[in-house]
């Protein structure tokens, strides 16, 4: 008997939004997550051909001696120029999807989650089946980032924000929606979700 390929689910929502919160119960319930972010800097140091890529599109620069990727450069050459993020993007969001595949067909559940923070914004949301967006008030939002983050600047963090699509556009386009606000419980959401999904897997 063949082994069943679980359904590919993405989470997401803007910074501060409280995925990875979300994701840590979702781990509790036994899912498998893949965070998307951590895996692609992973990528970065570990995969030899987009290693390759990143060289011939940014020079030698772009890794340190000990073949360690060369975070200081790349902050100051790259990511402070639109065009080269786009560059660089389209090279590590390919190989990050790769990856994930891979990943995701190693795994024995009825679903996996692919935890990412600019799913619709790269395209990937179209390889998964299901997509949650986590959602917060831009206010609590900030709130959070400031003190989760307290070298970051509220200006730093309007720029990440505005780098990504609007709460409600991301609500409008995700197949379920978890409100995460002061006034709403966010583990019934979630436990509902879950459910769902368990049983689509055994419906099918």
């Amino acid at each position: 008997m063949s082994k069943s390929v679980p359904i590919l689910v993405g989470v997401t929502g803007g910074i501060g939004s409280g995925k990875s919160t979300v994701c840590q119960v979702f781990s509790i319930l036994g899912i498998p997550i893949y965070s998307a972010d951590d895996r692609a800097k992973w990528l970065m140091t570990h995969d030899s051909s987009l290693k390759e890529e990143i060289i011939s599109s940014f020079g030698e620069s772009s890794y340190l001696p000990d073949g360690s990727l060369n975070r200081a450069f790349l902050a100051e050459t790259v990511f402070s120029d639109p065009e080269k993020v786009a560059k660089i993007n389209s090279l590590v969001h390919p190989a990050v999807g790769r990856d994930f595949d891979k990943w995701a067909k190693l795994q024995d559940s009825p679903y996996v989650i692919k935890e990412a923070a600019l799913l619709f914004e790269t395209g990937s949301a179209d390889q998964l089946d299901y997509v949650i967006n986590v959602s917060s008030p831009l206010k609590i939002r900030m709130a959070r980032i400031l003190l989760r983050d307290p070298h970051r600047t509220e200006a730093q963090v309007n720029h990440i924000i505005n780098q990504q699509l609007p709460d409600e556009e991301k609500n409008e386009r995700a197949d379920f929606v978890i409100k995460n606000s002061d006034n709403k419980m966010v583990i019934p959401q979630i436990l509902e979700i879950h459910n769902r999904l368990s049983s689509h897997m055994i419906e099918a």
